[in-house]
């Protein structure tokens, strides 16, 4: 990922497809991030109100936000529900390591497990680093296995998390 001035420029976007893409983001300027700010403490404010509240034409608002969501700086609004409220309240990490000529395969396999919340490709020994939520300790042992038994994944090791300490949050960002 290649930083400059006052936002990302690109990133990789794992989406539903099978293959990952390169997303090119125009950079975030003051405006848009105070809108995401606004949106931060109020997501479901009407664009109208949002507009009046920061001063700024609704033409404007709605014009940045559909540029903002085409080009991947949104996240679904799906991340805000909590997997606790959908009954999966134990969450954990999954680290896998692959025979590297099946990764795509394993990718699309991971992508197929409804438990698995992201996949990342860190630095260092593990070659994925899955997050993923389950119904129980049990439930969890099973998602575990569906992972481990993905094409290509040779050996996995899960850590489950006892609480959450610090959620997801940009709101931080969105100030520097």
């Amino acid at each position: 990922m290649q930083r400059t001035g006052l936002g990302v420029v690109s990133l990789i976007n794992y989406s539903r497809k099978s293959e990952q893409e390169v997303v090119i983001l125009q950079e975030l300027d003051a405006t848009d991030r105070r809108i995401l700010a606004a949106l931060d403490d109020d997501p479901r404010v009407p664009v109208m109100l949002l507009a009046q509240k920061l001063g700024l034409a609704r033409g404007t608002v709605q014009s940045r936000l559909e540029r903002m969501s085409a080009s991947g700086a949104l996240r679904p609004n799906s991340s805000r529900v909590l997997p606790s409220a959908l009954g999966r309240g134990v969450a954990a990490a999954v680290s896998a390591e692959l025979d590297q000529s099946h990764l795509n395969e394993a990718i699309a396999a991971l992508r197929n497990i409804p438990e698995v919340l992201e996949c990342h490709a860190p630095a260092g020994d593990t070659d994925l680093l899955i997050r993923v939520v389950a119904k129980s300790p049990d439930d969890l042992y099973r998602v575990s296995e569906e992972i481990r038994l993905c094409p290509g994944i040779v050996r996995t090791s899960t850590s489950m998390f006892l609480r959450e300490v610090i959620p997801y949050r940009t709101t931080g960002l969105l100030g520097a």
